[in-house]
């Protein structure tokens, strides 16, 4: 398949909704031939990390937009003058290769259109930035409603989270405790030719100079390393694990932080105790396993709607529980630049509501004096303080923990992690304790 023709097809389905980049991008992978598949990405990821403001470019250079049955039409062009701004592909390849994907979709109607549009563009681009240059959408490549949400909540923090999201994610890895330390993995990345540094807040974390292919990483097909954001490492170290302790990890799929549990209680404890994972897709609880059989860990795997306590629980009360909640991913969107399109604001509430009832349904399933630490991959104090404070309302047995970190911003319930350009994503915590 032609590689552009494939970008064309993955923006489009996002643009109808019919699917993410997670799941779309492996399908068409397979589709386009190995030397084409970084540029299928990078089209793919970069596209969508600017849409908002290729769409505001659109708006301009169209008097109507496009029908529902056209989306395709318009992947193809934003998708040009994304090769036409953030890239160094020449701009005859970019208008030229429009071209011929309208003709390859069917639709040579519209390559008169599609030319005109995009020399009118590289005609009048400087005039009309600064006609667009003032707009939200524009200046940000966000939508007008996130940017407004981060402006209440982080006023002071809204350029970096705003250069973060649009900048490159940078490749983390958690070093296995048990194979090596940080700095015996860096060496050991060198010793290969691979330049990287240890993390920052994380104890566990490497950072490379390049992304690369994990199977042609030291040790990662024996166990000795596994991809996670520097932020997610926080997790076994803010649960205050202990010997022979029940955990539960909720909502675990695909099994980051359970594996790094059992990996810090075996380094630590000499045994991983007993650790039951729930998860309600089948789907990604299979990559849980995926994960544990390549790290030779263990733990009990339930495929379950979590909500529904009396069919997965054993009425056996937990040490620990995380609650790694569903959240809106407002803190990874670099690295799920659909986020940008997918997510709509009134899908806020509806996360919070959820969320507060996930608490709610496994709180009694936590010994007394248990720990239930409580996290989302969100930027937002609606998913994450609010719902923290909505729960304490209702519930006199449970109290808050303070978490004590040198990274991060203290909140009233816990720790706000903001993206930071080559470091972590955005990630909250907040940690509470059964009286």
């Amino acid at each position: 398949m032609n590689t552009r023709i494939a970008a064309a097809h993955i923006i489009t389905s996002i643009l109808q909704n019919s699917g993410s980049l997670s799941t779309l991008v492996p399908f068409y992978t397979k589709k386009v031939p190995e030397s084409d598949r970084a540029l299928m990405q990078q089209l793919s990821y970069g596209t969508l990390r600017y849409y908002p403001k290729l769409l505001c470019y659109l708006d301009f250079l169209l008097t109507k937009p496009f029908k529902g049955k056209d989306k395709d039409l318009e992947a193809v062009i934003v998708c040009a003058i994304y090769q036409l701004t953030e890239t160094r592909i020449p701009s005859h390849a970019a208008v030229n290769e429009a071209v011929n994907a309208c003709k390859i979709l069917k639709k040579s109607w519209a390559t008169s259109l599609v030319n005109a549009v995009l020399r009118r563009f590289m005609r009048e681009r400087a005039q009309i930035d600064e006609d667009l240059n003032g707009k939200v959408v524009f200046d940000t490549a966000h939508p007008e409603w996130l940017i407004n949400h981060w402006k209440k909540a982080w006023p002071e923090h809204i350029r970096s989270i705003v250069a973060s999201n649009n900048s490159q994610p940078p490749m983390t890895l958690r070093v296995n405790i048990n194979h090596y330390n940080q700095a015996e993995y860096v060496e050991l990345l060198k010793q290969a030719g691979i330049g990287a540094s240890i993390t920052h807040i994380s104890s566990d974390g490497v950072i490379l100079e390049k992304p690369s292919e994990v199977t042609v990483l030291p040790g990662f097909l024996t166990g000795a390393i596994s991809v996670q954001d520097e932020a997610a490492q926080l997790t076994p170290y803010l649960l205050n694990l202990m010997p022979n302790q029940r955990v539960l990890d909720a909502c675990c799929a695909p099994g980051g932080k359970t594996c790094h549990i059992l990996e810090f209680l075996k380094k630590k404890y000499k045994k991983s105790g007993g650790v039951v994972a729930v998860d309600i897709s089948k789907k990604r609880l299979a990559r849980v396993k995926e994960n544990l059989e390549r790290l030779h860990l263990k733990a009990k795997l339930i495929d379950c709607d979590v909500l529904k306590v009396n069919k997965w629980w054993n009425e056996e009360p937990f040490d620990r529980i995380l609650l790694d909640a569903p959240c809106s991913a407002t803190g990874v969107i670099r690295r799920h630049p659909d986020v940008k399109i997918l997510r709509k604001s009134t899908d806020i509430k509806k996360l919070a509501m959820l969320q507060l009832e996930l608490i709610k349904a496994i709180w009694p399933t936590l010994k007394k004096n248990g720990i239930l630490l409580y996290s989302t991959c969100s930027t937002l104090p609606q998913e994450n303080d609010m719902v923290i404070l909505s729960f304490l309302d209702v519930t006199p047995s449970a109290t808050l923990e303070k978490i004590d970190l040198h990274a991060g911003l203290e909140t009233s319930t816990g720790r706000q992690f903001l993206p930071k350009i080559g470091e972590h994503d955005g990630f909250f915590y907040a940690r509470l304790r059964k009286l």
